[in-house]
């Protein structure tokens, strides 16, 4: 049984005051009721975790505010240089300077708002597997791919890119893969379970092809597109989905936290 991430994707929302608020009840929550004590229960037994990705500036507050180590910090985007004369960017090393575990890599606007390539982000992928962040790769189709019946080619281009030199173990113990289908994200559109749960296990099967029988199993698939505390429970229920990758709802503390206890 996987540990489910529950993980919110802030994108360009929350200073640093906004997110200091936001940890600081999120983590009374956790605490003030039955309910909350349960998925604290459960983020202690290692059958859940919860990631908040802020904004580059907003990183520090967000580690600032938390109590204890039941919430995990990512950043939204990373350089695969670790450092030199790259105007606007941020390496590795400052992340986890900064107290991050993870960092989102690949996210849909980044590819189709920002232009980042397959090989761009392969090169991401590798630095950040060579460093102490973990990777939450997303991948995903647009909507006239869905149409075309093209999910599968989509998703299979963009990760044997990103696999090109991976190892199973590396892929195993360290790499999050994201399904985030681009028509669903921020639209209110909803990949219905079924849908969500084939192109997970699609993923699984790349795995499988790739790395063999143990790393696709062992391989974390996360669920992301329009997420809310209405349709999470079902999403997460799904064979092949070990978790959730929020944006809107997650910038919500009683909708994110709703979120969570459909986990447990």
């Amino acid at each position: 049984m996987h540990k489910k991430m529950i993980a919110g994707n802030w994108k360009m929302n929350c200073g640093q005051s906004a997110t200091s608020d936001f940890i600081n009840k999120l983590e009374d929550l956790l605490e003030s009721d039955e309910t909350g004590k349960r998925s604290s229960k459960a983020i202690e037994s290692e059958l859940i975790e919860i990631v908040i990705a802020p904004p580059f500036t907003s990183i520090g507050a967000a580690v600032a505010a938390r109590r204890s180590e039941k919430i995990n910090i990512s950043a939204q985007n990373v350089h695969y240089e670790p450092k030199g004369a790259f105007t606007g960017e941020i390496s590795l090393g400052m992340l986890e300077e900064a107290g991050c575990k993870y960092v989102i890599i690949g996210h849909s606007e980044r590819r189709h708002v920002f232009g980042e390539t397959n090989e761009l982000l392969e090169r991401k992928l590798v630095a950040t597997l060579e460093s102490k962040v973990l990777p939450i790769f997303c991948v995903g189709e647009l909507l006239a791919d869905r149409e075309a019946g093209r999910t599968e080619t989509v998703l299979r281009q963009q990760l044997e890119a990103a696999w090109l030199s991976l190892t199973s173990d590396v892929v195993a113990e360290m790499l999050v893969v994201a399904y985030e289908p681009v028509w669903a994200i921020g639209t209110g559109k909803t990949a219905s379970d079924k849908d969500a749960d084939d192109a997970c296990g699609f993923i699984r099967e790349l795995a499988q092809e790739k790395f063999g029988a143990a790393t696709a199993d062992a391989l974390r698939v996360l669920y992301g597109g329009s997420v809310k505390p209405e349709n999470s429970a079902g999403i997460l229920a799904q064979k092949n989905i070990d978790g959730l990758l929020i944006g809107g709802a997650s910038l919500d503390v009683d909708s994110f936290t709703k979120i969570i206890t459909t986990s447990v």
